[in-house]
């Protein structure tokens, strides 16, 4: 009874608020791909998949870019970027325009790992929506996609 009453209070606060519904959504979501990324058998956490994801699907990039894409400071993204590339998955390449930065790419056996995990990401996203048909689906990216822009924009 416990956790019904722990998750009627979390339902009840976040029909109070957008940030701690869209916060309790984020949460799930990592949970469920982090669940999924073991499952596989992935040593991963969610910030190295969002990494993977963004190279695999725009390309190459330096290490200030990946990190404002993936909302990462520097530091940390040192440390993921030191671990992705421990286990294999991505490799600093010297940039061609500028020597004094790096590109961050995938390896072979990076993208290998991505084509896996493209799968854990569709059931995870797929699940998120179970519940709205697609008509709904396609007004809640609109009406996300329009509270980002009108977040990001410049006054």
């Amino acid at each position: 009874m416990r956790g019904m009453e722990s998750d009627s209070l979390a339902f009840a606060s976040s029909q109070e608020s957008l940030g701690v519904l869209l916060g309790l959504v984020r949460s799930e979501i990592v949970r469920a791909m982090e669940a999924e990324l073991a499952a596989l058998g992935a040593d991963l956490r969610f910030t190295q998949f969002l990494i993977l994801k963004r190279l695999a699907r725009l390309g190459p990039m330096t290490a200030s870019e990946l990190a404002r894409s993936v909302e990462l400071d520097g530091g940390a993204m040192t440390r993921q970027l030191d671990q992705l590339e421990r286990k294999g998955y991505l490799r600093r390449c010297p940039h061609e325009q500028d020597r004094r930065a790096l590109r961050i790419e995938l390896t072979d056996a990076g993208n290998a790992l991505w084509q896996q995990l493209t799968d854990c990401n569709e059931r995870v996203l797929s699940a998120a929506q179970r519940s709205l048909t697609g008509a709904e689906r396609r007004h809640l990216h609109d009406y996300l996609s329009r509270v980002l822009h009108a977040l990001r924009a410049k006054d």
